[in-house]
């Protein structure tokens, strides 16, 4: 369970995240979707304590996530496939991971055949990999740990249309046996299918928030979604 409580955060005079409330359940796969610029990166980074919220709080299995012990084992996060270091090779950089976390090396290899990364390609030094096997390598770092939660910033980001089809089942399985997702993404066609809850953000607020069937419903559903989010207004009966 992720819930987010009023978060809000401002740089100065301009507010980044302005009174941000919502909840990513066990079983299901919360869409966290918005346009660039919406927030949603910043809000991510309060859940994980990156940023220090200016007022409100985030809690990651009912504590913040800076009170996780080995939080690693508990929530797997993909933020920027591309802050991986370039000169290791994939299979190194999961047994450093794996090493911080207390986990024995038969982990990689099940992170590494779970995530489809070859031997050879493991083998591979991550600067001569593709975005797409970036992000392939980042979702195996986050489900290293076997953790209870995903949270996972644009993990579509580079993938070819088998690549996102292999994400979306891996995804799906995780949530139908019991875990949490936050799931980002800019692009609707992402995770339209994928998504059981949404939360659409626009200039910094939740502009919309539901379920599939009560957001995606009418001819003009998702057009509507994508403007409201893009002018940062909420549509009435959406937000809470």
């Amino acid at each position: 369970m992720i819930i987010a409580e009023s978060l809000t955060k401002r740089y100065g005079t301009t507010t980044a995240v302005d009174n941000v409330s919502f909840q990513a359940r066990p079983h299901r796969i919360t869409g966290f979707l918005g346009p660039n610029g919406s927030g949603k990166s910043t809000t991510m980074r309060m859940l994980l304590g990156l940023s220090t919220p200016t007022s409100g709080r985030a809690r990651i299995l009912g504590v913040p996530f800076t009170d996780i012990p080995n939080p690693g084992r508990h929530v797997g996060v993909l933020l920027d496939a591309s802050a991986q270091h370039r000169g290791r090779t994939g299979r190194e950089t999961l047994a450093i991971a794996a090493q911080l976390m207390g986990l024995d090396a038969v982990s990689v290899d099940r992170a590494l055949e779970r995530t489809g990364l070859t031997p050879k390609e493991a083998k591979r030094r991550v600067g001569g990999y593709s975005l797409g096997m970036r992000q392939r390598l980042g979702i195996a770092q986050a489900l290293l740990g076997e953790p209870a939660v995903l949270i996972l910033d644009e993990p579509a980001n580079g993938l070819d249309p088998s690549g996102i089809r292999w994400m979306r089942d891996l995804l799906r399985s995780f949530a139908d046996d019991g875990g949490t997702v936050l799931l980002s993404s800019h692009l609707l066609s992402e995770i339209e299918h994928l998504a059981d809850d949404f939360v659409i953000m626009g200039a910094g607020r939740v502009v919309a928030s539901g379920t599939r069937d009560e957001l995606l419903t009418g001819e003009s559903a998702l057009e509507d979604l994508f403007f409201h989010a893009t002018s940062g207004t909420s549509r009435e009966g959406d937000a809470r």
